[in-house]
């Protein structure tokens, strides 16, 4: 996601570098913001007979990720950066696939969510060596922390669907 310029910052990283890890926290930012829709689209339309487990569960999930969202943005920021992260700049932007409206069935739905869950999981881990090799242990730390609470919500996830 290509970003405007960079601002003034004493951050000790060369702007080449700053604007590439940018453009990174944007992606990510992007997708974890589209995350936290679809994950609170399957909170309010869940159906079936697990329908308040599911139902408390995603609103769980969806709020962690919520956390993300701020973090992502004010790193974008600390390196002199714009955060690109309204509603629809994240629909424009990511790369997740489109949670499907008329699937309200609970298990159908921790179906759904696991791939997109998944979807992010691997997206971080790449951004994680992406921001080490360009030097930015920072950003590969907020990476990392934000890495094992995904797989911590996959394993959440994927506990319903195992038997």
């Amino acid at each position: 996601m290509k970003t405007p310029a960079t601002f003034v910052t004493s951050v000790d990283l060369p702007e080449s570098i700053r604007q590439k890890v940018i453009e990174l926290l944007n992606q990510q930012l992007a997708d974890t913001f589209d995350l936290y829709g679809q994950t609170k689209q399957a909170h309010w339309n869940v159906k079936g007979p697990h329908f308040m487990q599911l139902h408390l569960l995603f609103d769980n999930l969806a709020e962690e990720v919520f956390g993300f969202i701020d973090t992502i943005a004010e790193r974008a920021t600390a390196l002199g950066g714009l955060a690109m992260g309204t509603v629809r700049m994240a629909g424009e932007g990511s790369r997740l696939p489109e949670l499907p409206l008329k699937e309200v069935d609970g298990i159908a739905m921790v179906n759904e969510l696991t791939e997109r869950y998944a979807d992010l999981a691997a997206s971080t881990r790449e951004a994680i060596k992406t921001a080490a090799e360009w030097g930015d242990a920072d950003t590969a730390d907020l990476f990392t922390s934000q890495s094992r609470v995904l797989d911590k919500a996959l394993w959440f996830l994927q506990a319903h669907l195992q038997s």
